[in-house]
């Protein structure tokens, strides 16, 4: 019985190693087209800013112009996506980098504080918005706070609607993002 089943494994593996060249098989279907304008998928730039106090009304503001390379800008319709740096300790002792997708809130003695950002063609404006007096506040919100600004053409979001747009981290890994 032992001989008869190793003649089959070897029968068997036989024919599978062999292999015949045969007639090509028919074309298949034509893929769909691409999106235009998706070769560069999108365009990433990181800026440290310090915020200014504007008294009048009660906010921290600061504009990051768009660098004049982002050629497909289009402000109607592609998005602009701003990302704050927070610094986290590791448990090894060292850091992690952390990106959080703002608006982002933060609940402090005094209040609320949120970051907010708005954008036209050619520049972004970062703003801590407060309901307390901001006169005073701390300057680990307002001092040396590194942002990543991401432009995408709108067409990447209806071809990308699984990709969690709030992970910064999927973000660059999906379109291949540099960082300038």
């Amino acid at each position: 019985m032992k001989k008869f089943l190793s003649l089959i494994v070897l029968t068997s593996l036989f024919f599978v190693s062999c292999s015949s060249d045969g007639e090509r098989g028919p074309q298949g279907p034509a893929g769909e087209d691409g999106i235009d304008g998706l070769d560069g998928l999108g365009y990433t730039y990181e800026r440290t800013i310090n915020f200014d106090y504007f008294s009048d009304a009660n906010l921290y503001s600061q504009l990051i112009e768009i660098p004049d390379d982002v050629a497909t800008f289009e402000p109607e319709s592609d998005a602009v996506l701003v990302y704050r740096l927070e610094i986290l300790d590791a448990d090894d002792g060292g850091t992690i980098d952390s990106w959080s997708l703002i608006p982002q809130n933060f609940f402090i003695g005094d209040g609320t504080i949120q970051y907010v950002y708005n954008h036209t063609v050619s520049d972004v404006e970062i703003i801590i918005d407060g309901n307390f007096d901001l006169s005073n506040l701390s300057s680990e919100f307002i001092d040396n706070q590194t942002f990543r600004i991401v432009v995408l053409p709108s067409a990447t979001f209806e071809a990308n609607a699984d990709v969690d747009f709030s992970n910064f981290g999927e973000v660059q890994k999906r379109f291949d993002l540099d960082i300038k």
